[in-house]
């Protein structure tokens, strides 16, 4: 069973849908003992980090998220849900996440080139850097769909795919068993299923 993290921010339905249709076993919950039973963890994610923070630590399920990925259960967050997962962000001041994966989260704004829209929305090939289980259905270069007005920075030793606006941006990181898609896989057609179906089949010792 894999449990997407229902905190009152995301787009959940259409993530459920997309598992549903590659056979996974997906429910949408907010309840901390479902969380702690499933076999992995979906962590999802749409507007701003500060109040998306908030609201996943005072709901308790920040900490069973943290728990779990301790034990070693698989967990990967998605756009702003891969954000939440690393140390700190600088959106719109200094904010903690989770401190799953060492890294920080900043504006792209700061990175990219000034004539540049942002967010910075569309569809951007994927510039693999190292092996990871959730690309062994996909190839380098394979497009998905970004939504981003902010990137995860300093985590060159997490980072698993870039794509290029401007300048490399991180697409896709992984610490042992926590992973995170910049990206919406939910979005992202037979590529973004496939991911989903890389991720859904897991197991194994990834600590």
């Amino acid at each position: 069973m894999i449990a997407i993290v229902d905190y009152g921010v995301g787009n959940l339905f259409s993530l459920k849908s997309s598992f549903s249709s590659i056979g996974a076993e997906v429910t949408v919950t907010g309840h901390k003992a479902e969380i702690e039973k499933a076999d992995k963890i979906i962590l999802p994610g749409v507007g701003a980090f500060e109040d998306a923070a908030k609201k996943l630590l005072q709901s308790g399920l920040g900490e069973a998220v943290i728990n779990e990925a301790r034990k070693g259960k698989p967990i990967m967050g998605i756009c702003l849900g891969m954000q939440l997962l690393f140390d700190k962000s600088y959106e719109y001041g200094e904010h903690n996440g989770l401190g799953l994966i060492p890294g920080t989260v900043r504006p792209i704004s700061d990175v990219i080139p000034k004539d540049l829209k942002i967010p910075h929305i569309g569809w951007n090939a994927l510039d693999f850097k190292k092996d990871s289980p959730i690309n062994k259905y996909i190839n380098n270069g394979d497009f998905v769909y970004f939504v981003h007005s902010f990137y995860a920075a300093d985590c060159e030793n997490y980072t698993v795919s870039t794509a290029e606006y401007g300048t490399e941006l991180t697409a896709s990181v992984q610490n042992k068993n926590v992973f995170g898609c910049q990206f919406h896989p939910e979005k992202s057609g037979d590529v973004g299923l496939k991911i989903l179906k890389a991720f859904s089949e897991l197991e194994g010792d990834l600590c």
